[in-house]
């Protein structure tokens, strides 16, 4: 049975194009591939920790000598990463914000990228100091846009930094199979916005039969 992470990044709700593109691409994979275990989390309406003290304390300190204050800084981060390392397909789902990922997406990527669960860090190898440690695995992002020209050599480009950041962070843990499908228009409307929303569904209709 195919296990996939859903990660739930929009903070809106039945307004969310991303939400209901994530929803659909589910529904599809479903019909296409049955069987499937999907685990939902959501981090757009439902705020997730960010990293304190403790946490990094905790994250830093041998495993096998951390104090219980220590293992419940680091419980809900353990859950995370648990839910990462079970699947074998990650759907993030979100909407560009300021040229980045929501603060739910971010404080979740905080949460999972973890030295000795998720990767390596080998100083003293000159040739490759981060080891990933999450491999096997493939990773999906749908996302929308409220203007145009943030794909590869559009005009907006080089102010895309929400791909880009999830590509090299999923990158550094081992998922390197990477999709980016996106609509792009959202503030402005119109046919443009639905010329947009109609090749995104289109294309996640195809990815349905083989991701």
């Amino acid at each position: 049975m195919k296990r996939i992470l859903a990660v739930q990044g929009s903070p809106r709700g039945d307004r969310s194009h991303s939400r209901r593109l994530l929803d659909h691409f589910l529904q599809a994979l479903a019909s296409e591939q049955g069987g499937l275990d999907i685990t939902h989390r959501e981090v757009g309406r439902i705020a997730l920790p960010g990293v304190t003290e403790g946490w990094v304390a905790a994250a830093f300190h041998d495993p096998h000598q951390r104090s219980a204050a220590m293992r419940a800084d680091l419980a809900l981060s353990d859950t995370l990463v648990d839910e990462l390392l079970d699947t074998d397909r990650l759907v993030i789902a979100a909407p560009m914000y300021n040229f980045g990922v929501p603060s739910g997406v971010k404080a979740w990527i905080d949460q999972i990228v973890r030295l000795g669960r998720t990767f390596d860090f080998t100083p003293d190898d000159p040739a490759s100091q981060y080891k990933p440690r999450v491999l096997g695995k493939r990773a999906l992002i749908i996302t929308t846009r409220g203007d145009r020209g943030y794909g590869p050599g559009g005009v907006n480009a080089h102010l895309n930094h929400a791909d880009t950041y999830l590509r090299d962070v999923l990158g550094l843990l081992g998922i390197r199979n990477v999709e980016v499908i996106a609509v792009e228009n959202d503030e402005f409307g119109g046919l443009a916005f639905e010329a947009s929303y109609q090749a995104a569904q289109t294309r996640l209709a195809q990815l349905a039969m083989d991701f």
